[in-house]
């Protein structure tokens, strides 16, 4: 003889309305001012500002180590003399077009690759040849080759940004997945209009990241060829402008240069970079 469970009564229960509550609770406003990035890196920058000023002067040598507000008059008077904006300008020009070439070459690289055999093995290839090789190496090649002017500039600059864009972008690319594959070939796409409307959409947080990488090898790149080649058709940039005053043992405009590229670099990440991930990869839910 089973015995069954009892069966427990039903109730039913009014509850009592919640009346006056506060359901939210606002934050302290000095949490919310805390919680902004800008406040975080910019108390950041000002406490290595001050580190970087009282050292200045515990080391009293300007020669040595220029304070801040000293490297800052220095910026100023050669921002106001318009011979920093000349070597800015320079240089930017320079950049984006070795910056602009290198990723075209990058790209059709890896869509090669990923679309045949050969691609793939010729990527394969280069890469273990090339992305090894510092771009600054060949400089005296490019010299030879291109003569004392940009395009010699431009030569080692493609060199730097086509390697890792190139790797980033076909990794994101074999990172695609197979369902989004099947319906593109569904669709009829092949080619170019496969890797444009399917892959690249697909792929675009690593294709970010390549061009973060390769804009900062190229940036880097440029100022250290600058350093060692100098002036290029009668002009310099940055780094002609830091290797001058190194000479003429002016440290304060040294410091000044280098300062004006760490504000481009923080600019260009800050403004361009991320600008363009919160319009594409944040606002398709792709990134956090």
């Amino acid at each position: 003889m089973s015995l069954q469970p009892p069966v427990r009564p039903e109730y039913i229960y009014d509850l009592p309305p919640l009346g006056k509550m506060t359901l939210v609770k606002p934050l302290p406003f000095t949490t919310r001012l805390w919680n902004q990035a800008w406040l975080r890196k910019s108390v950041i920058i000002l406490v290595l500002i001050l580190l970087w000023e009282g050292a200045a002067r515990w080391q009293n040598n300007d020669l040595l180590l220029p304070g801040f507000i000293q490297t800052l008059k220095a910026f100023m008077q050669d921002m106001a003399s318009g011979e920093l904006p000349t070597k800015i300008g320079f240089s930017l020009s320079t950049l984006i077009k070795g910056y602009v070439i290198g990723t075209v070459l990058a790209l059709v690289l890896s869509s090669l690759a990923v679309s045949t055999r050969v691609g793939r093995d010729l990527l394969s290839t280069l890469t273990s040849m090339f992305n090894p090789l510092p771009a600054i190496a060949l400089l005296p090649l490019s010299l030879l080759w291109f003569g004392l002017g940009e395009n010699s500039l431009i030569f080692v600059l493609v060199h730097s940004v086509m390697w890792p864009m190139a790797l980033n972008t076909y990794a994101g690319f074999m990172g695609v997945s197979d369902t989004l594959r099947m319906t593109g070939r569904n669709y009829g796409l092949r080619g170019l209009r496969y890797v444009w409307y399917i892959l690249i959409p697909a792929a675009l947080p690593s294709i970010l990241s390549g061009l973060k990488i390769g804009w900062a090898f190229a940036w880097r790149t440029l100022i250290a060829a600058e350093l060692v080649f100098g002036a290029s058709s009668g002009k310099g940039g940055l780094g002609w402008y830091i290797f001058q005053n190194r000479n003429e043992l002016f440290t304060d405009r040294v410091f000044a240069g280098l300062i004006s590229v760490i504000i481009i670099g923080l600019l260009v990440e800050g403004l361009i970079f991320t600008t363009l991930e919160r319009v594409t990869v944040k606002r398709w839910g792709m990134q956090k």
